[in-house]
C-alpha cells in the first residue's frame, strides 16, 4: 500500500501558484469572515492567512461577535464585492448559532466565492461550468491526478453527504465521467456498498471507522476525517486494518488537509487572472 503525501503535493501546488503570482505581477487579495469564536475555526483561519502571505496573497481578516449583526456581517461582504483589490471572500464555517450561514454567503458574488459553497456556484458546477470547485474536493481530485489514479470509468463510492465534501465532490467526479454512489448515515448495507468502490471516499466524522471489511483488494481510499482523541488525529480510516487491501490511502494527518488550503488559494489566484483577463477584453467597466 502507498501512503499518498498530501503535504508534498501542496508545497509544490503553493510553489507554483507563487511563481505564476510572480510571472504575471498579480496582486490577489483574500477577504475572511470569521464569526464566532471557535478555537478550531481559528486555528484554520490563522493557517490560511500565513498560507497567503508565503505565496504573495494579500488576506484581510474581519472577526465579528455576538454584539455584531448579521446585516453587519452583509454589509462587509457587501463591500469587498465591490473592492477591486479583492479577489476571493470566504466566511469561515461553522459560524456563530445567532448567524445563518447559507443567508450570509449567498451575498457573495459569484466571481469571488473561493469556497465554491454558494448557490449559484454549485449550480455551475451541477451544470458542468465550474466556476470554483471547493477547496476540499478540488484536493482529492489534485492527489488523485498526483498519483496517476484513473478517474474516468471507475466507481467512486462517497461516504458522507455534506455540502463542503460529499455534494460538490459527487458532482466533479461526475463531471469527469465517474460512476458515483453517495453513501451516509441512513444507508442500509453500507459494507456491500463500500466494497464495490474502486475509489472510497470517506468523509462522516467517526475515527477509524472504515476497516478493511468495508473495501475490496486493490481499492484506492481517501480518508478526509479529521477526529481529535486525546491529544491525537485519527481519520474516518482504521489506517492499519485497511493497509492490508487498499492499493492507496490518504494519511491523517498529511492527506487531505494539506490540499484543502492549497486549492482555496489556487481558486484566489485564478480569480484574480479572470479579473485581469475581463479587463484587458473591456467587459468590465
Amino acid at each position: 500500500m502507498k501512503l499518498i503525501d498530501g503535504k508534498l503535493v501542496s508545497e509544490k501546488i503553493k510553489e507554483e501558484l507563487k511563481e505564476k503570482i510572480e510571472k504575471n505581477h498579480l496582486h490577489p487579495g483574500l477577504a475572511i469572515i470569521l464569526a464566532n469564536h471557535d478555537s478550531a475555526s481559528e486555528i484554520y483561519v490563522r493557517n490560511k492567512i500565513k498560507a497567503c502571505e508565503k505565496i504573495g496573497i494579500k488576506a484581510l481578516l474581519y472577526q465579528f461577535d455576538e454584539n455584531n449583526t448579521e446585516e453587519e456581517i452583509i454589509k462587509c461582504i457587501q463591500k469587498f464585492n465591490e473592492d477591486s483589490t479583492i479577489h476571493g471572500i470566504i466566511v469561515q464555517s461553522p459560524v456563530a448559532p445567532q448567524f445563518h450561514e447559507d443567508v450570509i454567503t449567498r451575498y457573495i458574488d459569484p466571481k469571488k466565492d473561493v469556497d465554491g459553497f454558494g448557490i449559484m456556484s454549485l449550480g455551475y458546477l451541477a451544470s458542468n461550468r465550474t466556476k470554483f470547485l471547493s477547496a476540499t474536493p478540488y484536493g482529492i481530485i489534485k492527489l488523485l491526478e498526483y498519483e496517476q489514479i484513473a478517474i474516468r470509468g471507475t466507481h467512486v463510492v462517497i461516504v458522507g453527504r455534506s455540502k463542503i465534501v460529499g455534494r460538490p465532490l459527487a458532482l466533479a467526479l461526475l463531471n469527469r465521467d465517474a460512476t458515483v454512489t453517495i453513501a451516509h448515515s441512513k444507508t442500509k448495507n453500507l459494507k456491500e456498498i463500500t466494497k464495490q468502490a474502486d475509489i472510497l471516499v470517506v468523509a462522516i466524522g467517526k475515527a477509524k471507522f472504515i476497516t478493511d471489511e468495508y473495501i475490496k483488494d486493490g481499492a484506492v481510499v481517501i480518508d478526509v476525517g479529521i477526529n481529535r482523541i486525546e491529544g491525537k488525529l485519527y481519520g474516518d480510516v482504521d489506517q492499519e486494518a485497511v493497509s492490508k487491501k487498499a492499493l492507496y490511502l490518504t494519511p491523517v494527518p498529511g492527506g487531505v488537509g494539506p490540499m484543502t488550503i492549497a486549492m482555496l488559494l489556487s481558486n484566489v489566484v485564478d480569480s484574480a487572472l479572470a479579473e485581469r483577463e475581463e479587463i484587458k477584453h473591456g467587459s468590465k467597466n
